[in-house]
């Protein structure tokens, strides 16, 4: 996955960058609005299966680039095989069956007292999840050893450690796992404290949506005495739970409360066991953040099929998931040795978390790619709350790559949500017969190697 290196002080070459999942309502737009400020000479390639999305994505894409007279050239496929060949880059963002799948995700186990706040990563939905997403991507990473082996690979799609696990044990692509929410949390812990972004300095170590601040420090001087302060006089009534973790632990976990909750299923199980509220429903409404998404894609499906020209407001930066992607490859083009969280398989960088384990920690830009950096062990207890995780990881990506009924209901008893075996099975067949067709690898959902 190394592309040639580049000297530092010159002029970027010219990127080819292949989107795959183009349909987001968000991302292209923030990527293809980097792309402008940057002034990147670069070939964009869109691809998405629906072609209905694809068809919003180039036109808006292809609107926002002109009315800046950037340099960027624009091709969009359904078929990612036709725009692959001599990519630089290939950027996932994928979401097999779209919101309507990530409804059923959360409201299926709502039906047996187990509430979702996004049902993406851990819990039943995240689990449920993975089984459509990672036959997906290991087809997608096939595609890019075949079409574009040296091009740099990232995966922005969740569930994020059973993804890349996946794909590395059934392909050997070098697919690196990015997420926005390290960078984000940085961001809220320096409004919190009162400094400056770049005054602030840390290392965040664990698995995607868990990731643990160890050190924070601002100017070099440690700020976790300043932090614990602050927890005492509840600064945010929105993270309650994270703030409560940290004066347990002493570390501060990524990305707050509407995904960290779901890593203690256990804790808020049932209506109104969240501080009073309901996960999902009055906390981190699921239906508002379907809402909003599908708000937002009919946006942009106006403004990129409308005849007025785009406003101001579409060439704002946008904070998300897109923001640091430019930057890294960049960095890793000048060979510049920034530091970025990223998602590798454990060689060693966290001593005391297991071998090949999909682990979000630091990593810096050198010798034509990512490195993950070594790191002192984590605290028992911070492992501890890492260590069955990284199992249900395995389990989940064995199920979905065998197709194995199985195997998921297994996924479904280690994730901790569900009150017996009888429950896992029954949400099992559930998700199985609701996502049916997302999921060829069960035989319509009803079978699979060692199924029972």
């Amino acid at each position: 996955m190394i592309l040639g290196r580049y000297v530092k002080g010159l002029e970027m070459p010219r990127e080819k960058i292949v989107l795959i999942g183009a349909g987001s309502a968000v991302f292209t737009r923030g990527l293809v609005r980097d792309l402008i400020s940057r002034g990147w000479e670069a070939d964009l390639a869109l691809v998405d299966v629906d072609s209905e999305a694809l068809a919003v994505a180039e036109r808006l894409t292809k609107k926002m680039l002109d009315a800046r007279r950037a340099p960027v050239r624009v091709t969009a496929a359904t078929d990612r095989r036709n725009v692959l060949p001599d990519a630089t880059a290939v950027i996932c963002t994928i979401g097999v069956g779209g919101r309507r799948a990530w409804e059923q995700d959360v409201f299926i186990p709502r039906r047996y007292g187990i509430y979702q706040p996004v049902g993406d990563s851990v819990m039943p939905g995240g689990t449920s999840r993975a089984l459509r997403m990672i036959p997906a991507m290991v087809d997608i990473a096939k595609d890019v050893l075949d079409l574009a082996p040296k091009a740099l690979f990232f995966n922005y799609g969740n569930p994020m450690g059973p993804i890349c696990r996946a794909v590395r044990k059934a392909t050997g692509a070098g697919v690196v796992g990015l997420c926005h929410g390290v960078f984000g949390v940085a961001e809220y812990l320096a409004k919190t404290l009162g400094v400056k972004r770049e005054e602030l300095g840390y290392t965040a170590i664990g698995m995607n949506h868990l990731t643990w601040f160890t050190e924070i420090y601002i100017n070099g001087g440690d700020a976790f005495g300043r932090l614990s302060e602050i927890a005492d006089d509840a600064p945010d009534s929105n993270n309650p739970f994270s703030w409560e973790l940290l004066k347990l632990f002493g570390a501060f976990p990524a990305v707050l409360d509407r995904h960290i909750t779901e890593f203690f299923p256990h804790m808020f199980s049932g209506k109104k066991a969240y501080y009073g509220r309901t996960l999902g429903v009055d906390a981190f409404s699921l239906e508002q953040t379907i809402a909003n998404g599908d708000s937002v894609f009919e946006q942009m499906r106006e403004d990129a099929l409308g005849d007025k020209p785009l406003d101001g407001e579409h060439f704002r930066h946008l904070e998300g998931e897109h923001e640091q992607v430019l930057d890294i490859i960049q960095s890793i083009r000048n060979d510049d040795g920034k530091v970025y969280s990223a998602n590798f398989p454990n060689t060693g960088q966290v001593p005391n978390l297991p071998a090949q384990a999909i682990v979000e920690s630091p990593a810096s830009a050198s010798c034509g790619r990512l490195r993950p950096i070594t790191q002192r062990p984590l605290p028992p207890a911070l492992a501890g709350t890492l260590a069955s995780r990284f199992m249900w990881v395995e389990t989940v990506v064995e199920a979905a790559l065998e197709g194995n009924r199985s195997k998921f209901v297994q996924a479904l008893v280690l994730d901790g949500a569900v009150d017996s075996i009888e429950t896992a099975a029954n949400l099992a067949d559930e998700f199985l017969a609701a996502q049916a067709k997302y999921l060829p690898q069960f035989d319509n959902g009803r079978t699979g190697p060692g199924a029972t």
